[in-house]
Formats: structure tokens, sequence, C-alpha cells
């Protein structure tokens, strides 16, 4: 039987990967907020701070794989707390992913010289406002183990293929009326479809703190198809 020492020292590892996990989300978090306001706003100085500023949620990634393999080695978790270990390795690698998303939209804003005045412009930082949300309250949910909140974070996911599949048929109206538009509308397209993975990832993460939190999966969503790809995103 684990010690009372034991038991506080684990908790205290616990509470440091939560909170390494808790940085990285913060950082994927701004980063998005702030590709889509440098793509609105053709800041090429924030975009450039963005790209490389992904290095640090890449270092955070490769700390808490550090700190799983040290908690695992040192405390041999069973059950309930191995969950939550496993859950945090998983789900540092999916904020790592949506770190690398907030990263390439900020590479396309150089690319993007003739989108003003498109529609989608103006659509987008919508569409980046519920994926952010859900990218912060997941990892809310994460930190307090809250199966209900994960579950609300996983329903949104819907809204955020919604304003996907609008802006396609949008963007290719465009590319349709008018030739000129092709190479902006197809960046553009670009972007929402990295939102649109971002939204996917953020419910990933919910599914994970649900089941961390449950030892159950969650109720499996359909999902439309993906008119880019021509299969379920």
């Amino acid at each position: 039987m684990a010690t009372g020492h034991t038991v506080k020292a684990f908790d205290e590892d616990l509470g440091q990967l939560r909170a390494l996990i808790s940085e990285m989300g913060g950082r994927a978090e701004t980063a998005i907020t702030g590709a889509l306001e440098a793509l609105v706003n053709r800041d090429l100085e924030s975009a450039a701070k963005i790209v490389e500023g992904d290095r640090r949620i890449d270092e955070l990634e490769a700390e808490v794989e550090r700190q799983v393999v040290r908690l695992i080695a040192l405390r041999a978790p069973l059950a309930d707390d191995l969950r939550e270990v496993l859950a945090a390795l998983k789900i540092s690698g999916l904020v790592e992913r949506m770190g690398d998303y907030a990263k390439n939209i900020a590479k396309r804003i150089a690319l993007v010289q003739e989108a003003r005045g498109m529609e989608a412009l103006s659509v987008l930082p919508v569409m980046g406002k519920i994926v952010t949300e859900m990218v912060r309250n997941v990892l809310d949910a994460f930190v307090m183990r809250d199966a209900e909140a994960a579950t609300a974070v996983a329903a949104r996911d819907k809204a955020v293929d919604d304003f996907y599949n609008s802006l396609f048929r949008t963007l290719l109206t465009h590319m349709m009326e008018n030739p000129h538009n092709i190479t902006a509308s197809t960046h553009l397209l670009f972007v929402a479809k990295n939102l649109e993975r971002i939204g996917d990832h953020a419910t990933n993460v919910a599914e994970m703190v649900y089941f961390a939190a449950t030892g159950r999966q969650m109720a499996e969503r359909p999902k439309g198809e993906d008119p880019l790809i021509g299969e379920a995103g």
C-alpha cells in the first residue's frame, strides 16, 4: 500500500504534468488567435513570431514525455492514476499538433495578398473563436477531471465542421467566378481546414479527458463528409 508520502509525491507529479499541458494549451490558443489576427491585418511580423513561438510548444511536449516516463518508472501508477498519466501523454501530442496548425496558418499569411475584401476573411475569425474556446475549455476540463465539460466541448465540433463546409462552398464559388481568386481562395481554404483540424484535435482531447475521468469511452459522434477529400474528417 502506498504511504502518505508516496501519494503526496505522486499528486505533485500529476500537478506538474497538468501545469505543463495547461501552458501548452495556453500557448496554442494564443497562437491560433494571433495567427488569425495577423491574417486579417496582413501582419507579417506577428506571423513570424507565431512561427518562432511554436518551438516552445514542442519543448513542452518533450518535457511532458520525460515527466511521464519518470512518473511511471518511479510511481508505477495503476487504474485511475495510470489512465490520467497516459491521457496526459496523448493530450500533449494533440496540443502540439494544434500548435503546428496555428504555425501553418501564420506561414500562409505572406502568400495571401489578394484576399482583401473576401467574405472568408470575416468568417474565419468567428470560426477561430469557437476553436480557441474549445481548446481552452477542454484543457480546463482536463485539469478538473470534468467529464461533463469534456462532453460539452466535443458537442461543439459540429459547429466548426459547419463553418468549414460553408467556407468551402463560398471559396469554391469565388474560384469559379473569377480565376484571379484561385490562389487566395486556396490558401484561405487551407486556413479553414487547419482550424477544422484543431477542432477535431480538441474533440480528441475531450475524449481522452472523458476516458481518464470515467474509465469509459465517449459515445462516438458521426462525422460529415469532408468536401475537400470526399470522406469524413
